[in-house]
C-alpha cells in the first residue's frame, strides 16, 4: 500500500462470520459489518433469536444478514456454518470468534469444578480453535483474511472467573501463531481484550449484585477501578472489531488490542486521587 492512499472503512466484498450474535456485543458488531457494505453469516445456538436479529439488519443495511444456528463447539456444526458461509457469498474473509460466556459461580478456583473448567475451555477457547482452523482454507483461497478473537481482560491478570479467564489466556497464544504460520498466506489474526462493556445482561448483573449486597454503591465502586470514569459500549467494541476487518489494519497482525477505560494501567482512581491529588485540574499559567 503506498503512503498517502485512502483506505475506506468498508467491508464491501469481505464476507464475514460473526459467532454469538444474538444480542449484544455480537449483534453490534453484526450491524455494524452490515452498515459498512459487509455480507454477513450470523450465528447463535438458537435459530429464532439470530433469524431475528439477521432480518432487522438486512432491513435496515446495505450488507446481507444471513442467520444461521450453530453450537460453536460442536465441530461438524462448525463446518456446516463455514460451508453454509461460502455456498451464500462465495468466499470467507472475516470471522469474528464472539461466542463465549463465564460462568459466574466458578468465580474461585476451590469453587470450580471440572465439569464447569471443561465446558468454560470448550466455550472461550476450543470453539475458537474449531473455526480458525475451519476457515483457514477458505481465506486463503480467497486471497486472505482477518480472524478476529474476543478475549477479555480477566486473560491478562488475575480477577476471577475460573475455566473463563484460563481459556482468555490461552486466546492470545492462539492468535499469535495463527499470525505466525498464516502470515504468509495472507491471514492476519488479533484478539481485542475488553473490559465491561454494559451490554444489557452486564447492567443487569451490576444491579443484581447491588439487590444481593444491599450496597447500592457497587456500580461507583466498580467504575472506580476504570480512568475513563465509565464502561465501554457494545458499540466501541464494534468499531474496534470493524477497523481490525477492514484494511484500514493490513499491517496489524498477533496483536493483542486491550479495550479497557485505562483498566490494566493503573490503581483505582481514588487510591490516585488520595496519594497524588490527581484530580487537581491542570490549568494554563
Amino acid at each position: 500500500m503506498g503512503v498517502g492512499v485512502m483506505v475506506e472503512l468498508s467491508l464491501a466484498d469481505r464476507p464475514a462470520i460473526v459467532t454469538g450474535a444474538s444480542r449484544g456485543i455480537g449483534r453490534e458488531i453484526a450491524a455494524r459489518f452490515a452498515e459498512a457494505g459487509g455480507d454477513v453469516v450470523v450465528c447463535s445456538r438458537t435459530y429464532e433469536d439470530v433469524k431475528a436479529v439477521a432480518t432487522e439488519l438486512t432491513d435496515t443495511h446495505d450488507g446481507r444478514v444471513v442467520p444461521v444456528e450453530c453450537d460453536v463447539t460442536d465441530r461438524a456444526a462448525v463446518q456446516d456454518l463455514v460451508d453454509t458461509t461460502i455456498e451464500e457469498f462465495g468466499d470467507i474473509r472475516v470471522l469474528v470468534n464472539n461466542a463465549g460466556g463465564a460462568d459466574e459461580s466458578a468465580n474461585l478456583l476451590h469453587r470450580c469444578d471440572e465439569d464447569t473448567f471443561e465446558s468454560m475451555l470448550d466455550l472461550n477457547l476450543k470453539s475458537q480453535f474449531l473455526l480458525s482452523k475451519e476457515v483457514l482454507p477458505a481465506m486463503v483461497a480467497a486471497g486472505g483474511g482477518s480472524i478476529i478473537h474476543m478475549g477479555s481482560v480477566n486473560g491478562l491478570f488475575g480477577i476471577g472467573l475460573s475455566g473463563y479467564s484460563e481459556a482468555k489466556s490461552g486466546l492470545l497464544a492462539l492468535s499469535r501463531n495463527i499470525a505466525a504460520h498464516y502470515g504468509q498466506h495472507g491471514i492476519r489474526s488479533n484478539v481485542i481484550s475488553a473490559a465491561t462493556i454494559e451490554t444489557a445482561n452486564r447492567r443487569a448483573e451490576m444491579e443484581n449484585t447491588e439487590e444481593r449486597t444491599g450496597e447500592t454503591s457497587a456500580r461507583e465502586r466498580w467504575l472506580d477501578q476504570y480512568p475513563l470514569g465509565r464502561f465501554g459500549t457494545p458499540r466501541e467494541v464494534a468499531d474496534t472489531t470493524l477497523f481490525l476487518a477492514s484494511d484500514l489494519s493490513s499491517f496489524v497482525t498477533g496483536e493483542n488490542l486491550v479495550l479497557d477505560g485505562g483498566l490494566t494501567t493503573s490503581l483505582p482512581t481514588s487510591f490516585i486521587n488520595e496519594v497524588y491529588d490527581a484530580d487537581d485540574q491542570p490549568t494554563t499559567n
